[in-house]
């Protein structure tokens, strides 16, 4: 009897820890909490890094091209050679345009003494008035014409508007060329410059004279001093990309127009909000979960501006200290209560924009 009574005591122990427990997580009586992971937003000076590829081209570069039709006499220059402001490039045939000024100078010189002799006698009444103006017009015109020949005959010598490196040569002496002919291609090889796309975004932030390094795969991967020489004043209307100009400086041995470059920005520090890029959700507008001081979710749009690796910045949305959901989306709606299980504060470092 006694044994009976022990086994159904030891039955109903059994069967009463066996029971499920309560729902809530070991709540009883309410529903489970949503579980969310948050980070407190707080600024944080941040210099952002940009990385460009690009290629080298010379900032100053001019087609030699002829302006009066002749045989080229001298040509001496060939690609690789340098020459000085000033030096003699092309030389054309002007034998016969030499004879046509020869010719005019004296038709000039002849015009001039007829008009002496003529003022001589208008000043005596001997020549009517419209004589004289008929001749001083005459001396004019044949001033323009000479004026005109000693232009043409400039054209026939071809020098260099700065010191330079010729780069291409396009014809040989005894070729007969044509009026704007392309002879030769000079260019100047102290100055280089890269030419890089970039975000309006980022563009906004830089000013002329900002330092640069760019590295020259062709020459190792020591970076080399420049700065930004020029900032294109229009954006692309589609892409909202913008173009910079970086000129090397100084330029180093063994840089050509050409090479491929590796360009790295930085912009100076500034205080910034930025939020992990998973935070960040989107419908018809991009926006953030935030939990307010009473556990509620408040769906709240944003305004986002560069991206730094796994991170983005908010323009506009958010204030300094409030809390930002970055896990426990799903089933996350406006209104509902959570329960905050890790709050991470936000990083202050430096970052790479994509």
């Amino acid at each position: 009897m006694k044994r009976s009574v022990v086994l159904c005591l030891l039955t109903g122990v059994l069967l009463g820890c066996g029971q499920d427990a309560p729902p809530g997580g070991g709540r009883p009586g309410g529903p489970r909490a949503h579980l969310v992971e948050v980070v407190q937003v707080q600024p944080a000076r941040v210099a952002l890094e940009r990385k460009r590829s690009g290629t080298l081209r010379h900032l100053r570069e001019v087609e030699i091209h002829t302006q009066e039709a002749g045989q080229i006499t001298e040509l001496p220059w060939y690609p690789g050679d340098r020459v000085e402001a000033g030096q003699l490039l092309v030389k054309l045939d002007d034998r016969l345009l030499r004879s046509e000024y020869n010719r005019a100078r004296a038709s000039l010189r002849e015009a001039q003494q007829n008009l002496a002799r003529l003022r001589e006698l208008a000043a005596n009444r001997l020549v009517s008035r419209e004589e004289l103006l008929r001749r001083e017009t005459e001396a004019e015109v044949t001033s323009a014409d000479l004026e005109l020949l000693e232009t043409r005959l400039s054209y026939t010598e071809i020098k260099a508007p700065f010191a330079g490196v010729i780069t291409a040569r396009m014809s040989e002496p005894g070729n007969v060329a044509e009026r704007y002919d392309h002879l030769l291609t000079l260019a100047d090889p102290q100055v280089l410059v890269v030419d890089v796309s970039l975000s309006e975004l980022i563009l906004a932030q830089l000013k002329l004279g900002d330092p640069v390094d760019v590295m020259i795969d062709a020459l190792g991967f020591e970076p080399q001093p420049a700065v930004v020489s020029r900032i294109y004043p229009q954006v692309d209307p589609v892409t909202r990309r913008g173009t910079l100009e970086i000129r090397l400086d100084p330029v180093p041995e063994g840089a050509r127009a050409g090479q491929f470059v590796r360009v790295q920005l930085q912009t100076t520090a500034r205080e910034r909000l930025l939020v992990p890029f998973s935070a960040l959700r989107f419908d018809n507008a991009s926006f953030l979960y935030i939990v307010n001081e009473a556990g509620e979710v408040v769906r709240r749009e944003v305004v986002t501006g560069s991206r730094l690796a796994d991170r983005i910045e908010i323009l506009d949305g958010i204030a300094p200290g409030e809390r930002v959901v970055t896990r426990g989306f799903l089933g996350l709606v406006p209104g509902q209560k959570v329960e905050v299980v890790s709050l991470a504060m936000g990083p202050e470092s430096s970052g790479n924009e994509r």
